[in-house]
């Protein structure tokens, strides 16, 4: 029932956020109570039932059919990761939740540390930070290992300082948080997790609430470091095979750049 319950909440997310005029729908004269699709609305596009949709979202369904759940996804604009996010709540994996293991195997530690002018940077599926390098914690003093990168990025205010466009990186923080546990099942540590970011911010409520989901391989991001000024990091998310989930963000410069030259100074500093 927890399962059909969560599809439910999801479904119901993605349904308020989809505008009317984007689903190619008239304009109504009846003014809508809520943003968003009525129920009636998503079950025509789905080619379902007003009546088997209700039970969807209320939880009183089990198992749509994989058929259902494409329809789902097309009639809510869910692009390719949200509708695989959709179809693993539907079908939660069987298997208990076991204690996830942290440990990072010592030939990773050597590995990042061959990088003196890349700061890497190992998180477990909670981005807890399970192991830096020396330019990462030159970086940041949030690059260290124990401490919750998502957690240090909504409540600590020089954290916010630190990255430039705030508002972009913890919506992607937070949906990449929410995209790794879509077959998970019942994980007691992510409840504990959530809970915990709940009652400590109001921009996590908001974002958790939309029950948005993403896949992040790389990007450019720029941090404003406190010493060597602002920076332009290309950064690359890379999955450790073979682990429970961990994996590396590595933040490099291009080369021949000021942020190559900056990088340069803080590798010094170490």
């Amino acid at each position: 029932m927890v399962a059909q319950s969560r599809l439910g909440a999801y479904l119901r997310a993605r349904r308020e956020l989809v505008l009317p005029e984007d689903a190619g729908l008239p304009p109504s004269v009846k003014r809508r109570r809520v943003p968003g699709l009525r129920r009636e609305e998503v079950a025509g596009r789905a080619g379902i039932s007003t009546e088997y949709y209700l039970r969807l979202e209320q939880g009183r369904e089990a198992q749509p059919s994989k058929q259902v759940l494409d329809s789902l996804a097309r009639a809510l604009l869910l692009d390719d990761v949200a509708a695989a996010y959709l179809h693993g709540l539907a079908r939660p994996s069987a298997a208990g939740i076991a204690e996830p293991r942290d440990a990072v195997d010592e030939s990773v530690q050597w590995l990042i540390d061959s990088w003196p002018m890349t700061a890497a940077v190992v998180h477990n599926r909670y981005i807890d930070v399970l192991a830096t390098n020396a330019l990462a914690r030159a970086l940041s003093p949030n690059y260290r290992v124990g401490v919750n990168n998502l957690l240090s990025l909504l409540v600590d205010p020089a954290d916010r300082e630190f990255h430039d466009g705030w508002e972009a990186l913890s919506a992607r923080s937070v949906a990449l948080l929410r995209s790794m546990f879509g077959q998970r099942g019942d994980d007691e540590r992510l409840r504990k997790l959530v809970e915990g970011l709940t009652v400590r911010s109001e921009r996590f409520r908001e974002l958790w609430g939309r029950n948005d989901v993403i896949e992040v391989s790389n990007g450019v991001h720029v941090v404003r470091h406190p010493l060597v000024g602002p920076l332009t990091l290309h950064f690359t998310r890379l999955p450790l095979i073979g682990t429970d989930g961990h994996t590396i963000f590595l933040y490099h410069a291009k080369p021949n750049t000021l942020t190559a030259e900056r990088l340069a100074v803080l590798a010094a500093m170490e």
